[in-house]
């Protein structure tokens, strides 16, 4: 993985140091693709890797410039708000995110995806990119993604 991941950095145009193949291995390992800042410096932590969460911070940001992250900034009812981000991998696709749980779903949909280069094609423009948010509720009543709040 570590090979991998030297060659991405550099395919982006970045140095490969330590913090950050170590920050791109949290976030190819992270059982959730959407993760924050906060959450990829606690698994460094936590896996005896010093670094601070300023660099944390500047290093997401490098990715997210060099086009490796994408970051998401999701708004939940509670009026908890933060940054997220997830590996970029090219494949269009949209978010749910549960005011409840803030469980995070992707998806995808072509009828929606065609009905947005109809509207921009129709109001005379070319679609460069798009971004739909669905905020939703879960119904379950025992909700397994609730246990994961802190």
């Amino acid at each position: 993985m570590a090979s991998s991941n030297n060659a991405n950095l550099k395919k982006a145009g970045l140095q490969a140091t330590v913090p950050r193949i170590k920050i791109l291995e949290v976030m190819a390992a992270s059982t959730s693709k959407h993760i924050s800042a906060e959450e990829v410096y606690h698994k460094l932590i936590n896996s005896g890797t010093r670094v601070g969460l300023a660099t944390v911070y500047r290093v997401l940001n490098q990715f997210e410039s060099a086009g490796l992250v994408r970051r998401h900034h999701f708004e939940v009812e509670s009026g908890l708000s933060s940054a997220v981000y997830e590996l970029e991998y090219g494949d269009h696709h949209d978010h749910m995110v549960c005011g409840r749980c803030r469980h995070i779903i992707e998806f995808y949909d072509k009828t929606i995806q065609n009905r947005v280069a109809k509207l921009t094609a129709q109001h005379g423009f070319s679609k460069q990119d798009h971004t739909i948010t669905l905020y939703v509720n879960c119904t379950k009543s025992n909700c397994p993604n609730l246990n994961r709040l802190v």
